[in-house]
This record gives C-alpha cells, sequence and structure tokens, in this order.
C-alpha cells in the first residue's frame, strides 16, 4: 500500500517516528534500534513509519535501510531535502515517501522536487508551519499535507493555531497534524479537526514501551468522565487517566455546572446541553433534544456546530435491554453512555466497539460530586479492557 493510501484509510491514523534525539528536548532514546522499532509500530497499527536520516537527530540512511528490512509498512524518510540526490538517495533506501519543507524551499524548488519524487515513485508529505505556507502547498496541489504544531525556530507548541490550519485542508486531500501530541485526546482533538492521521515522535522516543504508547493513543476508546463541578473532580478524572471532562450547562440537571471549568491539556472539556447549545470555554458540545422537561434519549457531538459524532445513551431514566446491540449498529463515532461503571464498561466496550464511552451518575457520592475511587477504577477498567486487538 502506498504512503498516501495508508493515510487516508478510515478512522485516526499514525506515522510513528523513529529519532534518537530532538533539537528541542536533547537525547530522547540513543539506542534506537529502527529495524525493531519499525516492526513494533507495524504491529500497533502505524499506518506509516517516519525515520529521521539527518545526523542532528542521532539518524542515518542506515536506519531508513534496517527499518525497510524488517518491515511491510510505507516509510517517510524525513531530513532537510532539497536536491534530486536527496530523493534519490531516500528511493535506493527504502522510501515510499519523502519530507518537503516549505519553511526551507521556495515554490519553484518545491514544485521540481515534487516533479521528481512523482517520477521516482515517491509520495510526498509537503509541511507547512503557518497559513502562508499552507496556501503555497494547496497552491502545488500537494497531496498529503502536514501542519506541525512546532515552532522550528523557538521550538514552542501551539495546538490550536495548527488545529484551525488543519481544519482548512480539503477533505480531498490528506491531513496530518504534526508534532505536539502526547496524549489521547489531543490525538482526537487533531481527529475531530480533520486529520486523517497524527505524527508522533518524541512521545513515542521518551515513552517506556514506544508501541504500546502508539497503540494506546490509536486504539482504545476515549475515556469520558461526565457531571463534573468540582474543580477537584475534573483532576481527580486528568490523574486517574480521563480524555474527556463532561460540564452539564442544562439549566435544570443537578448536576449543573456554572462554567466550564479549566481542564489540562490532557484532557478535552465537553459542554453539554438540553435543546440548544450556548456559549462555552469547551472545545466539544453534545447537545440533546428536549423532550418535555427533560433531555432525550440521544445526543450530537458537535465541533464548532459542526456534528462530529453521535451520542448513544438510554431513555430518560430507564433502561433499554437492546442498548449494546442497538449502538454497535451505529456507523461512524458513536460515544456510549448510559449506565456505565468499572463493573460493566469493558463489557460493554467488547460489544459496541464504540469511540468513546461517557459515565457520570455511576461514578458519584451525590449528584454532581465525585467518588475519585470510582473515577478511577472506571478509567482504568476502560483502557485496560478496551482495547481493540
Amino acid at each position: 500500500m502506498r504512503f498516501e493510501e495508508a493515510l487516508a484509510s478510515p478512522g485516526l491514523g499514525a506515522i510513528a517516528e523513529i529519532k534518537r534525539r530532538s533539537p528541542s528536548l536533547g537525547e530522547l532514546r540513543p539506542d534506537a534500534d529502527p529495524a525493531r522499532l519499525a516492526a513494533d509500530y507495524e504491529r500497533a497499527g502505524a499506518a506509516a513509519v517516519s525515520v529521521l536520516v539527518d545526523e542532528r537527530f542521532g539518524g542515518s540512511w542506515d536506519d531508513l535501510r534496517a527499518a525497510r528490512a524488517s518491515s511491510r509498512v510505507p516509510l517517510l524518510a524525513k531530513g532537510f531535502f532539497s536536491t534530486e540526490e536527496h530523493l534519490r538517495t531516500a528511493k535506493e533506501s527504502g522510501a515510499d515517501a519523502v519530507l518537503l519543507l516549505l519553511r526551507d524551499l521556495d515554490d519553484d524548488q518545491a514544485r521540481t522536487l515534487l516533479g521528481i519524487a512523482a517520477d521516482l515513485g515517491l509520495d510526498t508529505l509537503v509541511e507547512a508551519h503557518d497559513a502562508d505556507e499552507l496556501g503555497r502547498a494547496l497552491a502545488l496541489d500537494a497531496r498529503v499535507l502536514g501542519v506541525n504544531a512546532r515552532d522550528l525556530a523557538t521550538f514552542a507548541i501551539d495546538r490550536a493555531a495548527q488545529l484551525e490550519l488543519v481544519a482548512r485542508i480539503p477533505e480531498d486531500r490528506v491531513a496530518i497534524a504534526e508534532s505536539g501530541i502526547h496524549t489521547r485526546a489531543q490525538g482526537a482533538a487533531a481527529e475531530l479537526a480533520g486529520a486523517d492521521a497524527i505524527l508522533v515522535g518524541s512521545a513515542l522516543m521518551q515513552a517506556p514501551d514506544p508501541a504500546a504508547k502508539l497503540a494506546d493513543l490509536l486504539r482504545r476508546p476515549l475515556v469520558k468522565v461526565c457531571g463534573l463541578t468540582r474543580a477537584e473532580d475534573v483532576a481527580a478524572a486528568a490523574e486517574a487517566g480521563a480524555d474527556l471532562a463532561g460540564f452539564i450547562l442544562a439549566r435544570e440537571s443537578p448536576r449543573r455546572a456554572e462554567a466550564v471549568l479549566d481542564v489540562p491539556d490532557t484532557l478535552l472539556a465537553v459542554a453539554v446541553w438540553v435543546g440548544e447549545t450556548g456559549e462555552s470555554a469547551a472545545q466539544l458540545d453534545q447537545l440533546y433534544a428536549r423532550k418535555g422537561d427533560h433531555r432525550g434519549r440521544d445526543a450530537v457531538l458537535l465541533r464548532e456546530g459542526e456534528q462530529v459524532g453521535r451520542v448513544v445513551d438510554l431513555p430518560w431514566q430507564q433502561d433499554d435491554p437492546l442498548h449494546l446491540s442497538r449502538a454497535a449498529a451505529i456507523e461512524g463515532r458513536v460515544m456510549l453512555a448510559g449506565g456505565l461503571d468499572a463493573t460493566n464498561v469493558a463489557n460493554a466496550i467488547r460489544a459496541v466497539r464504540p469511540w468513546a464511552v461517557d459515565a457520570s451518575s455511576r461514578l458519584e457520592v451525590e449528584p454532581g460530586i465525585k467518588d475519585h475511587g470510582k473515577v478511577r477504577a472506571y478509567v482504568e477498567a476502560a483502557a485496560a479492557h478496551g482495547r481493540v486487538a
């Protein structure tokens, strides 16, 4: 499978990176074995593997050759390429694609290299850092576009700016969010902005088990703790490893929060509404229809007013023996809600394979006040037993 085709596959993909050091972080994994890592990444579900071949990152062309010998996934040669010789060496060393940095290339150079790559049978990842470079990439008709959240001059990360640019990439192109992704929630934020894949390097190379870290970023469902009203409960959810923090802003709810509270950047905030949405600091909105004086059964998940998923819930204060089978039959991103806690979330995940799970009332001491032990047990159960094989 070609590089572009692999990244365009349904769901969030990942380009897993091999690099021994980083200019911003220093030594990451000096003894990294490219052959072993590439094979491990492939088993963990990587759509492609990126290999740094530049000595400033501790890399070499031999690293690319070793990765090629041990894996079948598409390989991206990553370096500062500006000549035909660079691209020919990449092809001869086993690359399926090469990185082109618009920061270092003018349009004529980039156009020439795109043509050479096509003649060699190489795909390209054309990387942009700002709106001007993204506009140039689109004008060059680049098929695979990367948006780097890291300023290569200052090394500062700006995820918000990255997501804004990712959202501008047309659907007929392949969009890659690069750099600064360390958690499942950060990967989901890129996915919901329109990224087809994430490129992850430092987070993997710093992890005790890079392949296990990759699987966690990709495979397990997102875990949401809802009905939060206190900062200490938000902190408990974050410490437990939750990905989504839910704040109910519907007036009639006994779990109503006065506002969306601050959340660490390991979490995405979700504002929960009934009837209509309002203004909040949340990255996502969860909107239920109103049915009499309470919520309807299901909800839609919105990002900046656009639907990005569906919440499949139980009827108000009722059970449904067909709840899980009903949820499993729904295509697309499904957040499974309704009566979940540590005792049943693993079975629910196995039955439905949802994009996310959502729990609230069964994690409480009283409405709006969380039991931190129950929160921790629920998150651990969802994460440990919910990874798709």
